[in-house]
């Protein structure tokens, strides 16, 4: 039972609400400091509403309502500023921030973004953007596309077999078995490869080389292929003319990492670390 429900019957109701407590407390405490002697600084007691306030005021009620607020709905605004303003000051003389993971979250993120928000408003010239692409090259390079044909066989024995008689076969799609698979696939990428067969089979088709040779046994999920490289493209870097948004926003990405964590090391260097076993 809290202290506040054993309050006197006879005093008034308001004097039962829980803000009321939490503000005696905080007078409490402000007289304690007082009465101590440690000063308060003036200007923290004071809360400034310059042109650049109402302005932000005007804006943030302006996007929510999507048109600009009256004089009156203006001093409102300005009203419910100082209200938050007093309230966020006086939790904070009180440490209601201590000990909260929403809070130090939120601060600590804050932190992250005052180290990266110049690098999230730069453009970068051309010679650092062209720096960073030649530097980071295999980011960009494109995976390489195979074309092949393919039999499937239940047993491993029977793919065999056919590798004698698919040089004089007139319809080689003939010769294997039924499946859902398509006997060509034309220009498709080691990750397409690997959904419809397994990685099995999109590693050995990756070390075959190119030709009119039909190659056996080759394994997948579903059994025993011949296959018949026809042809594969290396894989090619582009330009960076033709992925430049792309490059400037991968640079932006780093950058704003790599100046986290510079900012950090600066701050970290100031502490003395202790760790109790």
């Amino acid at each position: 039972m809290s202290w506040f429900e054993d309050w006197p019957e006879n005093w008034p109701d308001w004097t039962r609400e829980p803000l009321v407590h939490f503000l005696l407390a905080g007078a409490l405490i402000f007289v304690f400091f007082t009465w101590r002697g440690e000063p308060l600084d003036p200007n923290s007691r004071a809360i400034l509403i310059d042109r650049d306030v109402q302005a932000e005021l005007s804006v943030r009620f302006e996007r929510t309502l999507g048109r600009s607020p009256t004089d009156v709905e203006l001093d409102q605004q300005i009203a419910q500023y100082v209200r938050d303003e007093v309230l966020y000051r006086e939790a904070l003389r009180l440490g209601l921030d201590q000990g909260d993971a929403v809070v130090r979250r939120r601060l600590v993120n804050k932190m992250d973004l005052a180290a990266s928000v110049q690098a999230e408003a730069t453009t970068p010239s051309e010679a650092t953007l062209r720096e960073w692409f030649d530097a980071n090259a295999d980011r960009y390079s494109g995976a390489p596309k195979f074309t092949f044909d393919q039999l499937y066989f239940s047993q491993e024995r029977d793919a065999l077999s056919a590798l004698t008689e698919l040089p004089v076969a007139d319809d080689w799609a003939a010769l294997g078995e039924p499946i859902s698979l398509p006997a060509t696939l034309d220009q498709v990428t080691p990750r397409e490869i690997e959904a419809r067969f397994g990685v099995t089979f999109a590693e050995r088709l990756g070390a075959m080389q190119s030709g009119e040779d039909w190659q056996a046994p080759v394994q997948s999920g579903f059994g025993w292929h011949v296959v018949r490289l026809r042809e594969r493209s290396e894989d090619i870097t582009p330009a960076i003319e033709d992925i430049r948004e792309q490059v400037e926003n991968d640079w932006r990405s780093a950058t704003i990492a790599a100046r986290k964590d510079a900012a950090y090391q600066l701050l970290r260097d100031a502490y003395r670390i202790e760790v109790n076993e």
